[in-house]
């Protein structure tokens, strides 16, 4: 099997689960206990947090540990929409993860306005239509880091710079981007970032909210007050653990910027295979994460749903996706193409192929011979 479906999930990292296991077994304390074994759970988890502030180049008590990205963009959009005092107004781009934009839209049944800015057809968002956007009572924005169906990667420093200089708190999700492009939060100026720890090789069930200490966040979970007042409930001490290695590992391999070029040489050289077998790229072609490749089918002589020729791949060995892992199941047009301007019927034809490091030209070449053999 050859797996280029990364961006859906990751294979655990042998170094996160050497981190995790003795947080799995004979360390099972609860980090709120006063005594020895409660002690040792909670040094782990100051540890943990300590490193993943490290990585972002925040403060270790903005760091609060989540379920996953899903509720890290929850928390995001809703606590500090609620949480600030300023107005009932908040921005999305019409391109965010269901997370995001099913959070704004469960604000506006409460009251709050909702403005989403459309995207141009490579799937960014404009810094003027942001800038006319914005008002005196805008709570937030949140507009993605990089796109998970298309792989464009946003302006997010000029974005939030735009907000900044009208003091409106900017978040993004960068649950795509973490483990190939930079997450330092003061380069992208960014007041809160949403993380999910199994898109970069740690289990599935962890995520990071970093949630600047100046702003207030309404938590969605009550209860004892853990990870700062901001989600209670008894910290999953193992997966924060490996939350931490698995961002410690991307964050060296990111700086790696040899290996990154011949990583991007080696996706362009899988969409020239791809466009020579008449797909047509979705995304940007330069703005575009590392290890994304995305495609539609539109010839009208012989077009195909993108799930049936996923499906006649996988039967070649070859693991990829027809769009979004969190859509799985709706025979709906994806909603990113559609913003994208891509009509529904094309829309249906996608195919997305995404990878990691560990991927090699020779796989990427296999992989294109399979898709061409399946669309001849």
């Amino acid at each position: 099997m050859i797996y280029l479906d990364e961006a859906a999930t990751t294979p655990i990292k042998r170094e996160v689960l050497a981190a995790m296991g003795l947080y799995l077994g004979p360390e099972f304390g609860n980090p709120s206990s006063h005594h020895e074994p409660g002690f040792r759970a909670k040094e782990a988890l100051d540890a943990a947090r300590t490193s993943v502030a490290g990585v972002l180049g925040c403060r270790a008590s903005e760091v609060t540990f989540t379920s996953g990205g899903t509720e890290s963009d929850n928390l995001a959009l809703k606590g500090i929409a609620l949480g600030q005092p300023r107005g009932r107004h908040v921005i999305v781009s019409a391109v965010e993860h269901p997370a995001v934009l099913e959070s704004a839209a469960w604000l506006e049944r409460i009251g709050f306005e909702v403005t989403t800015l459309g995207v141009d057809h490579e799937g960014l968002v404009s810094l003027d239509d942001l800038t006319a956007a914005l008002r005196d009572d805008t709570t937030l924005v949140s507009v993605q880091y990089a796109n998970n169906e298309v792989g464009t990667v946003q302006p997010v420093a000029e974005l939030a710079a735009a907000a900044a200089a009208r003091g409106v708190p900017f978040h993004s999700d960068a649950v795509q981007a973490a483990g190939w492009l930079d997450l330092s939060v003061e380069t992208l100026g960014v007041q809160a970032m949403s993380i999910s720890g199994h898109k970069l090789g740690a289990p599935k069930g962890i995520g990071v909210l970093y949630a600047n200490r100046w702003l207030t966040v309404e938590p969605l979970i009550h209860g004892g007050g853990q990870e700062e007042g901001r989600r209670s409930g008894t910290e999953n001490v193992a997966h924060a653990v490996g939350m931490a290695k698995a961002l410690e590992l991307t964050a060296a391999e990111t700086g790696d910027r040899v290996a990154a070029q011949r990583r991007i040489e080696i996706r362009d050289a899988f969409i020239a295979d791809v466009e020579a077998s008449g797909g047509r790229l979705t995304g940007h072609r330069i703005r575009r994460l590392p290890g994304h490749a995305s495609f539609v089918f539109p010839d009208p002589g012989r077009s195909r749903s993108g799930e049936s020729i996923l499906l006649d791949l996988e039967r070649r060995g070859i693991v990829c996706s027809s769009g979004s892992a969190c859509a799985a199941g709706s025979d709906e047009p994806s909603h990113v193409l559609t913003a994208m301007g891509y009509s529904g019927e094309v829309a249906q034809t996608a195919v997305r192929f995404t990878f990691g490091r560990d991927v090699t030209a020779e796989q990427l070449s296999e992989a294109a011979h399979a898709l061409r053999t399946v669309l001849a």
